[in-house]
């Protein structure tokens, strides 16, 4: 139908929706079925708008990488995976790509993937360190500059995106950490974008660690910017420095993100509730000073040891649980109440300080 066609009959729509049903009952079986459906019904609607080809091309272009890079990731979900942006320019005898590959190295020895844009420079030192095996390639089609590195090129984890959208959700979706070294534009705006999607809780928390090589002045001239320029004239909250973290230390990058998981799992919302999962309970004493210590992110109520609740479903249903009505905005304070749970084997002196910025 065109655009002009005007609105649906009820009964045009009875009959469209049924059609939608059956379709997706044959051809798309399985747990996404209403969502299936809702998609089918958003492309009728925009047949009905008139929606540009271009437009429908966009859409239909998107939405072919993100199920492409879906099943890519999918055999790997449960192994934790950390997503290194930096500069493609670095050359490999620099402090910064050895760096690269130190961090990467030691995230293989602990267990976890990396993630990287697939090119040169950190990006193949981030391959380099984790081996082709616990490396994914998340590559992007520029008409200059960016190639796929030899490590990764070739391999079934490697992915190629039109379309940076796509590829920063992917990024972000499928990391539990990200880790930033010195880079141009396009590391400023992954880190920025990182941050932003953090402090205003459209991702879940998760360590970002900015690393500079021993003795160098990136990430720390950066910082202060920041504190300066976005921090100083209140555009930024003094918390939200909490959700970062610069060093020119790989371990110490290296174990505040494994500190970040020592005991808490992950967090979702049930209606108005956070539920914080743990792998081990918190300390009775530990969970009245937690009471204390953080009832300035509250909206009502109090921070309370719990089980399963029965909205999680079959979802980690034997981890100790944390619930509380979260503010949803303090998520820097957030991270120094995940900092405390995770250090806290029973009251410390200086409960809810953070790890350092």
């Amino acid at each position: 139908m065109s655009s002009n066609a005007g609105l649906l009959t009820p009964e045009q729509r009875a009959e469209r929706d049924a059609a939608i049903v059956e379709f997706v009952q044959r051809y798309a079986p399985g747990s996404g079925g209403d969502s299936y459906g809702n998609m089918l019904r958003t492309i009728c609607r925009m047949s009905r708008d008139g929606t540009s080809t271009a437009d429908v091309k966009l859409v239909d272009r998107a939405l072919g990488e993100l199920r492409y890079a879906f099943k890519i990731f999918a055999p790997y979900e449960d192994i934790p995976k950390v997503t290194i942006f930096g500069s493609s320019r670095t050359p490999e005898d620099h402090p910064e790509y050895l760096a690269a590959v130190a961090f990467a190295e030691r995230m293989r020895q602990c267990n976890w993937m990396v993630i990287t844009g697939a090119g040169d420079g950190i990006m193949k030192a981030g391959h380099g360190g984790a081996g082709k095996e616990a490396s994914f390639g998340v590559a992007i089609r520029l008409p200059f500059e960016q190639r796929t590195n030899d490590i990764i090129e070739g391999d079934k984890k490697l992915v190629n995106f039109k379309y940076f959208f796509t590829r920063k959700l992917v990024f972000t979706k499928e990391a539990k950490a990200v880790a930033l070294f010195p880079g141009g534009f396009g590391t400023q705006d992954e880190g920025f974008e990182v941050m932003t999607l953090v402090q205003t809780g459209k991702t879940l928390l998760l360590p970002i660690v900015l690393i500079d090589a021993p003795g160098g002045t990136y990430w720390q001239h950066w910082r202060t910017y920041v504190k300066a320029e976005l921090l100083h004239a209140g555009m930024i909250d003094e918390e939200d420095m909490h959700l970062l973290k610069v060093t020119d230390n790989v371990e110490d990058a290296v174990q505040d993100i494994l500190q970040f998981y020592r005991r808490f799992h992950s967090y979702r919302y049930v209606k108005e509730k956070m539920v914080i999962r743990m792998k081990t309970p918190l300390p009775d004493d530990a969970v009245a000073h937690l009471q204390k210590e953080f009832s300035d992110i509250l909206d009502t109520g109090t921070i309370f040891p719990s089980g399963a609740l029965k909205e999680e479903g079959n979802d980690v249903p034997d981890l100790p649980r944390l619930v509380l009505q979260f503010n949803r905005r303090s998520h820097g304070r957030l991270r120094q109440m995940v900092n405390f749970i995770n250090a806290a084997d029973s009251v410390p002196q200086s409960a809810g300080q953070s790890q350092g910025y």
